[in-house]
């Protein structure tokens, strides 16, 4: 089972850059597709971006252009770069993993794994 561990967030003014980090332990990390989601309060959990199991990766419209997703199998970690970054980005960003299958994954329920959670704010 694998185990995943969130860095990288705080506070940031708006057009600002963050990177985030996800370390996982235990497990093939190589042959899981990895997901980073945000939840803002009052807010359901959304997906944010994908990096599947293939190499592949997508992103929610909201994000496209400003986020890129990255994963480093040899460090068994997934980045998740934010530039241009806008006080709506604001939200406890997520990591997630699901063992191989379809390569495009955009639900929470479709992950198994979840972090702890690192706190994004971004200020006007």
């Amino acid at each position: 089972q694998v185990q995943l561990v969130e860095s990288g967030g705080g506070l940031v003014q708006a057009g600002g850059s963050l990177r985030l980090s996800c370390a996982a332990s235990r497990g093939t990390f190589s042959t899981y597709t990895m997901g980073w989601f945000r939840q803002a309060p009052g807010k359901e959990r959304e997906f944010v971006a994908g990096a599947s199991w293939t190499g592949r990766t997508y992103y929610a419209d909201s994000v496209k252009g400003r986020f890129t997703i990255d994963r480093d199998n040899a460090k068994n970690t997934v980045y998740l770069q934010m530039n241009s970054l806008k006080p709506e980005d604001t939200a406890e960003y997520y990591c997630a993993a699901v063992r191989l299958g379809a390569e495009v994954r955009l639900t929470s329920y479709e992950y198994d794994y979840w972090g702890q959670g690192t706190q994004v704010t971004v200020s006007s």
